[in-house]
């Protein structure tokens, strides 16, 4: 993975970042973002994680979608991610066909609308830090 990129393991991180309730949908990914519980051991880092459900088909179509998410977000969250925030990426039905510049600017564009929602603790335009 790009350097500060943190993997997201638990099932409590994944829950967590789920009921922030600040999501995107695309065609090829949902993105959650929710801000680091405070005492995180990685505070300046972006973490995040991965995850197929069996509706995206069987385990060898789910592990190429999270394969090909993988990229795209090493890609995209390395250099744009929020430092102090984590996300999760879903992968969707199509995500494991869908062309991968494709896949990459559903990802970009989920991140910026969940930074417009406030999905760090980056303070906003206007705000002191």
């Amino acid at each position: 993975m790009a350097h500060g990129l943190v993997r997201l393991k638990t099932r409590a991180d994944f829950l967590r970042v789920a009921a922030g309730r600040n999501r995107a949908v695309r065609p090829g990914l949902l993105l959650q973002a929710a801000a680091q519980p405070s005492g995180s051991a990685e505070p300046a880092a972006v973490r995040v994680g991965f995850t197929a459900s069996r509706k995206v088909g069987n385990a060898v179509v789910r592990n190429r979608a999270k394969r090909r998410l993988r990229a795209a977000a090493a890609e995209v969250l390395g250099h744009g991610g929020r430092p102090g925030t984590d996300y999760v990426v879903i992968a969707r039905g199509g995500t494991g066909e869908r062309p991968y510049d494709e896949l990459v600017g559903d990802l970009e564009a989920a991140l910026r609308q969940v930074d417009r929602r406030g999905g760090g603790n980056r303070p906003r335009r206007g705000e002191e830090s």
